[in-house]
């Protein structure tokens, strides 16, 4: 055990690496509480539990963020958990964190925009990076997966690729579990080359034995006493709890907090908020500008059409005929 304990403490270095996280990880004085598979055990308070296979070990809640002060990162205070693989050829891991942002509804399911998405993902990114150093810089290239919602688990996931400065190959793949009062975020962190190996065992042997339980459940909702959650499915994606916050005390009362945790989740997350948050100024903006203009053109062409209308009747279809031209703009 304790030659495993050395590489997972090891393997940090690679997770940090992956993240854009760059402290060196230190052993701690503090023992860790490893819990071996082949048993069943509990993910958060009263709130879900994995059949945690024998392939694999386990930390709870407080040791999971005693575990990243070793490794020089800060938690954030929602984890919940992490499962590591007991192979020492294996480098991933999964964690567990959860939000109770009140009840996620999921009416948008079949109106994600992938293309909008990314699109605000990318130019977050690039505002971003004109504060940052190189080294701490990062690019979003395109979907690994696409943003896609599955019914029966009421869970949502997808993939962003990214690189840094020097062209390194940064993954992250994303889970968020419906709950009643909130969501329960798996992230595998892993990298490139081997990411659609440790998918397989993600979904395979981790996600399909962990359950929420009863009075959890996306289905337990009660809408006479449960909160739902200022954002939707599309605000899940683009940070989830962040951008309700960044509506009401600023964006950047949100990127502090946010970057001292895990670089590469949190950064893509921001940056997508600030791409999003940006677009909506713009786009209200430009709605403010234009309407003061379709005012007066509005009044400019009813004044000729009434003192005409007696004697032009044939004429009075082209004003509208012209403002239907004038209506074709793209909604984003």
């Amino acid at each position: 055990m304790k030659s495993l304990i050395a590489k997972l403490l090891k393997s940090v270095s690679v997770m940090t690496l992956i993240m854009m996280v760059c402290a060196v990880p230190a052993f701690a004085e503090e023992e860790l509480n490893w819990i071996e598979g082949g048993q069943k055990v509990d993910v958060g308070t009263n709130l879900a539990e994995l059949e945690l296979g024998s392939d694999f070990i386990f930390l709870n809640a407080e040791d999971t963020k005693k575990y990243l002060k070793q490794g020089g990162m800060e938690p954030s205070g929602s984890e919940i958990g992490v499962v590591f693989p007991k192979d020492e050829n294996q480098t991933w891991a999964v964690y567990f964190e959860y939000e109770e942002s009140g009840h996620i509804e999921d009416d948008e399911k079949a109106e994600i925009d992938a293309d909008a998405l990314l699109e605000s993902y990318q130019e977050g990114t690039e505002e971003m990076n004109k504060e940052l150093s190189p080294e701490n810089q990062l690019f979003v290239d395109k979907w690994d997966v696409a943003p896609f919602y599955d019914n029966q688990l009421h869970s949502l996931s997808w993939s962003l690729l990214a690189h840094d400065y020097q062209n390194n190959g940064v993954i992250n793949y994303n889970v968020r579990i419906l709950s009643r009062e909130g969501y329960i975020s798996a992230i595998l962190v892993s990298d490139p080359a081997n990411l659609q190996a440790d998918r397989i065992v993600f979904n395979n042997k981790i996600l399909s034995q962990f359950n929420l339980k009863q009075g959890q459940r996306y289905e337990d909702f009660d809408k006479k006493t449960d909160k739902v959650a200022e954002f939707g499915l599309t605000g899940l994606i683009l940070g989830g709890a962040g951008l309700a916050v960044a509506k009401k005390a600023g964006l950047l009362a949100v990127l502090i907090p946010l970057l001292k945790k895990f670089g590469i989740v949190l950064v893509l997350a921001v940056g997508a908020i600030w791409g999003f948050i940006r677009k909506k100024v713009g786009l209200k903006k430009e709605q403010s500008e234009e309407q003061p203009i379709q005012s007066e053109q509005t009044e400019q062409s009813e004044q000729p059409a009434q003192s005409e209308q007696s004697e032009q009747p044939e004429q009075s279809e082209q004003p509208a005929q012209d403002q239907e031209n004038d209506r074709s703009k793209v909604n984003l």
